[in-house]
């Protein structure tokens, strides 16, 4: 709620609904688990739960949104029963629902502890803007589903040469010990550098594995983004 670029985004109207219902909408759809909705904010747990979700009340002064997940898986699951957990935030309203079990396919191999997504990039903009970050990563070539190794993440257009750039898509699948683990990690220097958390478990000699889906959601950070998510919405409505 305290987004200093668009303050009050989750509840964002897009149509007839908050962004923050959207995006629960788009989780559920995807069926590949429970749905819990970390917020820090009472009035975003009363629009969770109005539209039939469940959310769990954290402390606003947890340093990011993966302490959230942890604390709140915790409070939802505390004897362990779920090994996996998927950190989706709640600024994408258009997500295809199937591109969450994309953020699974890491995790079949037991050697890595965070799944996550890139997309190609296709614009000389994005390559260029900071605000896009990308991945050092390489797929092997006639395998459209396959599982590479992230060995950076930079706001600079990495790495260097001819080839793809792919642009992180901020969606986790953490294997729940490998969570624990990161949470209690110290904040590492390449992450204060690039304001990365992700170079954290890097660092650590955490296994990041990303799998590639066509094209990155549409997030929602500025007025004019959420314009843009209004116009998007209206169409597919």
């Amino acid at each position: 709620m305290a987004s200093t670029r668009l303050p009050g985004k989750p509840l964002a109207m897009i149509g007839d609904r908050p962004m923050i219902v959207h995006v629960l909408e788009r989780a559920r759809a995807a069926d590949i688990g429970p749905v819990v909705v970390a917020v820090a904010d009472p009035e975003l747990a009363r629009v969770v739960e109005a539209a039939g979700g469940t959310a769990v009340l954290t402390d606003p002064a947890l340093p990011s949104g993966s302490d959230r997940v942890w604390h709140a898986l915790a409070t939802v699951d505390p004897d362990g029963r779920h090994d996996v957990v998927l950190n989706l935030q709640g600024d994408l309203p258009g997500l295809a629902p199937e591109t969450l079990a994309a953020a699974l396919l890491p995790l079949a191999d037991r050697a890595v502890d965070i799944g996550t997504l890139v997309a190609p990039v296709t614009e000389p903009g994005e390559a260029q803007a900071d605000s896009v970050v990308k991945v050092a990563c390489a797929f092997p070539e006639g395998a459209p589903r396959a599982v590479a190794r992230a060995l950076y993440f930079s706001r600079a257009a990495v790495p260097w040469g001819e080839g793809a750039l792919w642009h992180h898509v901020g969606i986790y699948a953490y294997r729940r010990a490998a969570l624990a683990r990161f949470v209690a990690l110290p904040e590492a220097a390449l992450e204060r550098r690039e304001k990365l958390e992700q170079l954290r478990a890097l660092e650590a000699g955490m296994i990041i594995g990303c799998a590639r889906i066509g094209a990155a959601p549409f997030g929602v950070d500025t007025p004019a983004d959420l314009e843009r998510a209004r116009r998007m919405m209206a169409d597919v409505a």
